[in-house]
C-alpha cells in the first residue's frame, strides 16, 4: 500500500511526523479515512479517537480533543489543541 506524509501537531509541538498508510479520525460529517492520493480538503475534527496505520503494518492509537485536518498532495496535517497517545 502507498504511504503519505503525516504530521500531527499540538501547541506542545509535533506529536507525530512520518509516513503513514492510513489515518482515521472523526470530521464534522462523521468518521473519515485518509489514504495516499486522497483529494485535497480541509475539515474541522471532532473530539475522537484516531488511528494511524504505519507502513510496517503496526497501528498507533491516540485521542484528539478536536482541531483541523488539512489534506494536500504534499502532506496531511492534523492540528490539535490537545492530543495524547493511548
Amino acid at each position: 500500500m502507498s504511504t503519505f506524509k503525516l504530521v500531527i501537531s499540538s501547541p506542545d509541538g509535533d506529536v507525530f511526523k512520518g509516513d503513514a498508510e492510513m489515518l482515521t479520525v472523526r470530521g464534522t460529517e462523521g468518521d473519515l479515512a485518509v489514504l495516499a492520493g486522497h483529494i485535497p480538503f480541509i475539515t474541522s475534527v471532532q473530539p475522537s479517537d484516531c488511528k494511524i496505520l504505519l507502513e510496517d503494518g503496526t497501528e498507533k492509537s491516540g485521542h484528539t480533543e478536536g482541531g483541523l485536518l488539512t489534506v494536500s498532495p504534499e502532506q496531511t496535517t492534523l492540528l490539535s489543541g490537545t492530543f495524547h497517545w493511548k
